[in-house]
């Protein structure tokens, strides 16, 4: 098959590829990207194949860095852009359920192709738009199923994230699994606890802001992945609701919102100490306390100045459309009118600080001139202060 339109992305590669081949060696794009192409989905990265090894791709080209070399990687830096290019290879035994002890370059694209996750990722694409498929990739793409190159059993037990990837790529897709790669998938998910954390977020991750991400947490749900991973062990009631609470066609709008509708679905408690067992950063654990804090909130009352001074209109806003996407009431209109109803929006907004107030009132530095300074940003933002100088010293004379 010949791929009748070939995106700007391969085209702008070819040279590197045509380098590679009049230096007698074979080059093609691999992986992802021929897969987005046949689906005319968008193209990120694209990545070459070659039997040339490292050192013989290094000579090739006047610009390479060595970033992944002994595993058959160089960065090209080519034709106005970077280009991994990486060596056929086999990989030797599994140690970790992750990573191979040894990987073996090789001349063959057909053994390259074979350590491939699964069939509609293991396509080659030469330099006249030519598509070599040979696992019938092709004809698992035509009915939009996911099946593992050869064994299943071996392709999960030497790797066990590409569960993982395959409940994603099932959300991101569109696709349906194998039976039979299904039920490995189901055989070796309690290998799941050998796989780092934070590989294992993000695929989860790009499952939850996919567009299908009810498909994918459905087959989440029934390969049972989610009983090797943190904090989801008692969550079996929990993943119909989910997805059944959300309308259909939804997809989330940041990772923040998504993880957010989990732990609201999960009814997790302790939000932070949740996600810090995933790894994630400070920032987005604050994010989404923040997000589930707003919105177990306006389940019960309606937001006042307080709230969207504390938590600023974005959050407050991303909130909301948790509440529509569920079908619920929203009134987006008075979030406006109440957030260009605070004279202030931070602190440092107030025209006096604790300076100010040590040097013209006398006050002292200590916890009762940061009770005065809370009390004149609560009073300002409840609009019971102006945020004039005079005002607020009368309002600090009246307290005292």
């Amino acid at each position: 098959m010949r791929l009748e339109n070939l995106p700007s992305e391969f085209q702008k590669a070819l040279p590197i590829l045509e380098k590679i081949k009049s230096a007698g060696y074979e080059a093609y794009f691999v992986g992802g990207s021929v897969r987005d192409a046949l689906l005319d989905r968008p193209i990120h990265d694209v990545d070459i194949a070659s039997s040339s090894y490292p050192q013989e791709t290094k000579a090739i080209f006047d610009r390479t860095v060595d970033i992944g070399i002994e595993h058959g990687t160089v960065l090209v830096l080519d034709q106005g852009g970077e280009y991994e290019v990486t060596t056929f290879r086999t990989e030797d035994v599994y140690v970790d359920y992750r990573r191979p002890s040894s990987v073996n370059f090789v001349r063959s694209l057909e053994e390259d192709l074979k350590r491939r996750d699964f069939t509609v990722n293991a396509f080659a694409l030469d330099e006249n738009a030519q598509i070599i498929d040979k696992f019938n990739g092709l004809a698992d793409l035509d009915k939009k199923l996911l099946r593992a190159v050869g064994k299943a059993e071996e392709r999960f037990n030497e790797d066990a994230l590409r569960i993982m990837r395959g409940l994603r790529f099932s959300a991101s897709l569109d696709f349906d699994i194998e039976a039979t790669t299904f039920k490995a998938m189901q055989t070796h998910a309690p290998l799941l606890e050998k796989i780092s954390i934070e590989r294992s977020f993000i695929e989860f991750d790009k499952l939850l802001t996919a567009p299908h991400w009810k498909k994918g947490l459905q087959a989440f749900k029934d390969s049972q992945a989610y009983l090797y991973l943190p904090d989801l062990e008692n969550s079996q009631a929990d993943w119909d609701e989910f997805c059944t609470s959300y309308e259909d066609g939804v997809t989330f709008s940041s990772s923040e919102q998504a993880w957010a509708a989990l732990i609201i679905a999960l009814k997790v408690k302790a939000v932070k100490p949740f996600l810090k067992k995933w790894k994630t950063s400070v920032q987005f654990q604050k994010t989404v306390e923040s997000l589930v804090t707003i919105y177990r909130y306006r389940q019960d009352q309606e937001h006042g100045l307080r709230q969207l001074y504390q938590y600023g209109r974005d959050l407050i806003e991303v909130a909301e459309d948790l509440r529509q996407y569920q079908g619920q009431s929203v009134d987006f209109e008075k979030i406006a009118e109440l957030d260009a109803a605070l004279t202030i929006h931070d602190k440092h907004d107030i025209v006096v600080n604790g300076g100010m107030l040590m040097a013209e009132l006398g006050l002292k530095p200590g916890p009762e001139l940061g009770k005065i300074l809370s009390q004149v940003e609560w009073a300002i933002v409840d609009g019971q202060l102006a945020n004039e100088k005079e005002a607020i010293f009368d309002f600090i004379a009246k307290q005292k």
